[in-house]
């Protein structure tokens, strides 16, 4: 597969914060496709999905 890459601005409240989101980011994209990817972001567009969501992962 071919690598693409790109300059994004995550916003956190330190540097450390940020580099762990793009961390965790990166995990997501390894590991899902395009279609679960797309997903995973309509779900947290949605404030009732993502509620529903993050209860289910038992983070609310």
């Amino acid at each position: 597969m071919k690598k693409f890459e790109f300059e994004i601005t995550i916003s956190a409240p330190t540097e450390q914060d940020a580099v762990s989101k793009m961390k965790a980011l990166n995990a997501l994209g390894k590991h899902l496709s395009l279609s679960e990817l797309q997903a995973l972001a309509n779900t947290v567009s949605s404030p009732t999905a993502l509620a529903i969501a993050k209860s289910k992962l038992g983070l609310s």
